[in-house]
C-alpha cells in the first residue's frame, strides 16, 4: 500500500475544518428541509422527516441556537422557513425574531412530523419530504451531515449520486498510521497549517461564553467559580476541564455561536481543540507549536474515527479525547513512543462510554474524556507503559482497530437498547 502523502494529510485537515452552528444531527435535518424549500421554490405547508436511530437519539435533547428550544422538530421547521443550504452546517444562522415565531407556529399546528426510519441504510440518514399544495420535494442526506445524495420533486429525480467514501474530496481517504501522522507533524510548515488557528479562535470564543453565562449544566462555569473561590487549584488539569466543558455547555444549550468541528461533530471539535489550547497557554507555547499540536489532535482523531464511523453506540468524545491527549503529550515534549502509550492508556480507560444522545449532559462526558486525556498524557510522560491491557495490544494500529470494532460492531445491541429506551420517554 502506498504511503499517504503530505498533500493528502493536509487535505484531510482541511476536510475536517468545518464550522457548525448547533448540534450537527438536528442541523442535518434542517439542511435537508432547507434544500426541500429551495427545490419547491416556496415555504412548505407540511414537513415529514425520516431519520436513522442515531440521528433521532442525537437530536432529541440538543439545543437549537437562537431559539431557546430543543430537538429535531424546531430544527426541521426553521430549516424550511429560513434555512439556506449554501451555509452547510451553519444552515440556521439566519434565525431571528421574525422567523422564529413561524417555526413555533408550524409545531403548534402539528405540521412537522419526525419518525425513525426502520432499517435505515446508514447510521447517519435523514430524509425530508416537504409539501406545498399539490407539490412535494424530497431530499436525502446520508453518510455525512452535508452529503445530499438525492433531490426529488413531484416524482422527478433532479439530482442523485452514489454514496461517497469518507474523504472523497481528496480521493478515497487513505489509511493512516500514528507513525506517519507524527512524521508529518514534524515536517509540516507553519504557514500550511496556520489556518487551524481560526478554529482555535472560534472554539475559544464559545468557551468564554460558557464560562461567563449559565448554559446547560454549567460544568465549566462551576469549575471556574470553584477555582476562583480557592476550592480547586488553577492547575493544568482544571484549566483543560473548565475551558472544554464550558464550550460544550454553551453549545448543547443553544448558544448562537459556531464551533469548529471534527468528524462532523461540534462536541468532538471542541474536545480536539480546547484541552490542547489550554495546555499550550499554560506552557506558554508559540502559535506554531499550538498549530502543530492541533493538527496532530485533529489527524489522530480522524484516523481513529475511520474504524468507527461518525455515529455509533460509543460516545465520540472518546475518540476526540484520544486526539487531544496526543496533542497534549506532544506539547509536553513526548516522542513517538510516549504518544503511542498515551493512546493505549486512553483506550484502556474510557473505551465503552456509551452515547445516549446529544444533550446538556454531553458536557459531563467531555469532562470525563478530557480528564482521561490529561491523565494519559502525564502518566505516559512519566514512562509508565500500558501493555496488553484488556483490548490493548502491543501494535498501536491493531489497538485502534480494536477500539473501532467495539464501537462499530460490538455495541450494536447496546445502541438498539439505548434507542428503545429513549423512544419511550
Amino acid at each position: 500500500m502506498a504511503e499517504v502523502t503530505n498533500e493528502q494529510l493536509l487535505c484531510i485537515l482541511k476536510e475536517e475544518f468545518v464550522p457548525a452552528l448547533g448540534c450537527t444531527e438536528p442541523i442535518a435535518c434542517a439542511l435537508a428541509c432547507a434544500k426541500c424549500k429551495e427545490t419547491l421554490g416556496k415555504t412548505p405547508d407540511t414537513i415529514e422527516v425520516l431519520v436513522s436511530g442515531n440521528i433521532f437519539k442525537n437530536g432529541m435533547g440538543a439545543g437549537i441556537p437562537g431559539t431557546g428550544m430543543y430537538g429535531l422538530p424546531i430544527a426541521a421547521a426553521l430549516g424550511a422557513i429560513c434555512g439556506k443550504s449554501e451555509y452547510g452546517l451553519e444552515v440556521l444562522k439566519d434565525i431571528n425574531q421574525d422567523n422564529l415565531p413561524l417555526g413555533k407556529q408550524m409545531l403548534e399546528n402539528e405540521k412537522v412530523i419526525i419518525k425513525v426510519k426502520d432499517n435505515s441504510p446508514d447510521k447517519l440518514y435523514a430524509e425530508a419530504i416537504c409539501k406545498s399544495g399539490d407539490d412535494y420535494a424530497k431530499v436525502i442526506i446520508q453518510h455525512a451531515h452535508t452529503n445530499i445524495i438525492k433531490i426529488e420533486k413531484n416524482d422527478e429525480v433532479i439530482f442523485e449520486k452514489a454514496i461517497e467514501a469518507q474523504g472523497d474530496d481528496c480521493g478515497k481517504r487513505p489509511e493512516l498510521s500514528v507513525k506517519r501522522i507524527l512524521e508529518y507533524i514534524e515536517q509540516v510548515k507553519f504557514e500550511d497549517i496556520e489556518f487551524l488557528l481560526e478554529g482555535v479562535k472560534m472554539n475559544t470564543e464559545i468557551s468564554e461564553d460558557g464560562l461567563n453565562n449559565p448554559y446547560g449544566l454549567q460544568v465549566g462555569k462551576t469549575l471556574k467559580e470553584n477555582i476562583k473561590n480557592g476550592i480547586l487549584g488553577e492547575d493544568l488539569l482544571n484549566l483543560c476541564l473548565s475551558r472544554t466543558t464550558a464550550a460544550s455547555d454553551a453549545r448543547m444549550d443553544g448558544c448562537p455561536k459556531p464551533v469548529m468541528t471534527n468528524s462532523g461533530s461540534g462536541n468532538q471539535g471542541i474536545t480536539v481543540y480546547m484541552p490542547v489550547v489550554a495546555v499550550a497557554e499554560y506552557l506558554k507555547k508559540s502559535e506554531e507549536e499550538l498549530a502543530k499540536a492541533i493538527a496532530l489532535s485533529n489527524l489522530m482523531a480522524a484516523h481513529i474515527h475511520l474504524y468507527m464511523g461518525h455515529l455509533s453506540a460509543l460516545c465520540g468524545v472518546i475518540i476526540s479525547g484520544m486526539g487531544a491527549a496526543t496533542g497534549i503529550t506532544y506539547l509536553l515534549g513526548g516522542d513517538y513512543d510516549k504518544i503511542v502509550n498515551t493512546i493505549k492508556t486512553m483506550g484502556s480507560n474510557i473505551t465503552g462510554m456509551m452515547c445516549d444522545g446529544a444533550k446538556q449532559g454531553c458536557a459531563l462526558k467531555v469532562y470525563s474524556a478530557v480528564s482521561a486525556a490529561v491523565q494519559a498524557s502525564l502518566t505516559s510522560m512519566q514512562g509508565i507503559i500500558c501493555r496488553n491491557d484488556g483490548i490493548i495490544v502491543d501494535d498501536i494500529e491493531k489497538t485502534i482497530k480494536n477500539i473501532g470494532l467495539i464501537g462499530s460492531e460490538g455495541m450494536a445491541e447496546t445502541d438498539k437498547m439505548i434507542l428503545d429506551i429513549m423512544k419511550k420517554k
